[in-house]
């Protein structure tokens, strides 16, 4: 068994691991974003309100499903002709409030104002169109991006895809997405990041491309 480890020159966590360090500052969390250097694998969260600073080490089944999920969803913008930016890894900070780095995140209508960015700072910048989160070993909830504030937020969790949409105050659940209103988004992604299990993501990925265009033409 490998114990999580944090000194002045290792953060060290197993696959899998999360580890909630409380009562921190934002100045805490900054400093730990310095000292992750080449980890990049590492995922960290800071939440004022809490006062929590969460740092999580993805298993590898985290990449390969956010890998596909977001191709599925580039999919989906390509079948609707809409142009997109997509972010990974990325860490999206409301300075002195919340700190995340999603899985991906998508710039849609606001693409514009985001090209040829290398950091994206919320302070100058516009919010997410689109903010996706893979949970295996750690959950996600909407209270985590509430001051970050993407448009529309999905979380894929225990075979199930949730979304939430952003309406200036709080998130809410939805049955559909904003930006593919005329898909069963709750059924197809789920049933495809499934059988990119089964017959591998490139193979998964031409089926429901195929699906999109059956779907469009009925």
């Amino acid at each position: 068994m490998v114990l999580p480890t944090i000194t002045e020159d290792i953060i060290s966590l197993a696959p899998g691991d999360e580890l909630i360090l409380r009562f921190r500052t934002w100045e805490d969390y900054e400093t730990l974003l310095k000292r992750r250097e080449d980890k990049a694998g590492l995922r960290i969260r800071y939440n004022s309100k809490t006062q929590e600073i969460r740092i999580m080490s993805p298993l590898p089944r985290h990449a390969k499903n956010a890998d596909l999920l977001a191709d599925l969803v580039k999919a989906l913008l390509r079948q609707a002709g809409k142009d997109w930016d997509a972010f990974t890894p990325v860490t999206l900070k409301r300075i002195n409030r919340q700190g995340i780095e999603p899985d991906y995140c998508f710039y849609i209508d606001n693409r514009d104002r985001i090209l040829g960015k290398e950091h994206i700072y919320l302070e100058t910048d516009l919010n997410p169109d689109l903010a996706i989160e893979i949970d295996l070993t750690s959950t996600t909830k909407p209270e985590d991006y509430q001051a970050i504030s993407p448009v529309e937020l999905w979380v894929y969790r225990q075979n199930q895809l949730l979304i939430y949409h952003f309406d200036s105050q709080q998130y809410q659940e939805s049955q559909i997405s904003r930006w593919f209103p005329n898909y069963d988004l709750k059924t197809l992604i789920p049933q495809y990041i499934d059988r990119g299990w089964q017959i591998g993501s490139s193979v998964a990925l031409r089926e429901f491309e195929d699906a999109l265009r059956s779907l469009n033409q009925q």
